[in-house]
């Protein structure tokens, strides 16, 4: 399967699943730079360096990873996360209460509203409290086009994150989602959340009520 996702106006964007829990692997690459953005190293290494391969059709400059970023500190997303620092000698960012979780040194410990730039990639931090203590959305907003969101496992179609039944944790986890989600981007925003399918903020806003009754 074709690795590419969507070929926008300034950078690409493609993903793979790895391991047996369908973890999504995202890569951006700038078109005009080379300059690159890897969320989540989750697993399989050799898959995620083909990957990395893969993406030189995105652009005439030579390819660099300048970043791998981790949504959040959970097992199932950080396991290729070493090799791959290791192989590319990239720098890492971490939500900041996350970030002593993670099985290497995280250089930058992003906070809420922190804006990074890769070249023409500008990347904003979403902290959204509940899944984990230090859970990072990313966004970046095509100038020409819609805003992507990459949740990690804070946002699914059909629901948030899991919250291990805490009805406190559920509850800052909603509350984040609809503040700093639903309430600043439009419906046509992509969601590409950590495992499955991507969606988008207008197929999932109806539902935020019915998720809330619900608890989970």
């Amino acid at each position: 399967m074709d690795s590419l996702k969507h070929s926008l106006r300034d950078i690409t964007i493609r993903s793979i699943s790895v391991s047996e829990m369908n973890n999504n692997v995202y890569l951006l690459t700038s078109k005009a730079t080379g300059a690159q953005l890897l969320i989540d190293a989750a697993d399989d290494l050799p898959a995620i360096q083909q990957l990395l391969k893969d993406s030189s059709a995105d652009t005439e400059a030579t390819p660099k990873l300048a970043r791998i970023a981790t949504t959040h500190q959970h097992w199932d997303h950080v396991r290729a996360l070493e090799g791959l620092v290791a192989a590319t000698g990239s720098s890492t960012s971490a939500g900041a209460d996350d970030a002593d979780a993670l099985p290497v040194a995280v250089d930058v410990r992003l906070s809420h509203g922190d804006v990074e730039r890769f070249d023409d990639i500008e990347i904003s931090a979403v902290h959204l409290r509940g899944h984990t203590p230090g859970s990072i959305a990313f966004v970046y907003q095509d100038p020409e086009g819609l805003a992507h969101i990459l949740s990690g496992d804070s946002l699914f179609p059909g629901g948030v994150g899991n919250t291990q039944n805490d009805p406190a944790r559920f509850t800052s986890l909603m509350n984040d989602v609809t503040e700093r989600l639903f309430d600043a981007y439009p419906d046509d925003t992509v969601v590409h959340p950590g495992h499955g399918l991507p969606t988008t903020l207008g197929a999932e806003r109806p539902h935020l009520e019915e998720w809330r009754a619900r608890g989970w």
